[in-house]
């Protein structure tokens, strides 16, 4: 965010459903309100500035989801788990190693079937919900 550089940053944590919200309404961190109303198909990205006034900058950052963690053995495995949950339309995020995708009960029991090794816990996710997904 090196174009904000000297401005003051509010974090705006947004969920990944969230992100796809064009019209509501919703208060940062510092009291400032904001309503959105903005044309449908709109996606907010984590890092983008929302808003920008005198010195604040204000900037959409990934909220903690529910995820299902997954943490692949192998190349090989990654490369499933990608497949699998491609399969399924759902987007994923890779830190460091690990799978993250948004949590559901049958991505949950497709895991434990394979016996992949996995965890579900709070996380920010800063890919698409369930829906919004492209190829």
């Amino acid at each position: 965010m090196h174009q904000f550089l000297g401005y003051k940053i509010v974090d705006l944590p947004m969920t990944s459903e969230d992100r796809v919200r064009v019209r509501r309404k919703f208060r940062a961190s510092d009291g400032r309100e904001f309503a959105l109303e903005l044309p449908t198909g709109t996606v907010l990205h984590v890092g983008h500035a929302l808003h920008v006034v005198a010195e604040t900058a204000y900037i959409i950052t990934a909220a903690p989801e529910d995820v299902l963690v997954i943490t692949p053995k192998s190349i090989e495995e990654a490369a499933f788990v990608g497949h699998l949950v491609g399969n399924l339309h759902r987007d994923i995020e890779i830190v460091q190693g690990q799978i993250l995708a948004l949590w559901n009960a049958p991505l949950e029991r497709r895991l434990e079937k394979e016996g992949l090794n996995f965890e579900r816990t709070k996380r920010p996710f800063k890919g698409k919900p369930p829906g919004e997904h492209s190829h």
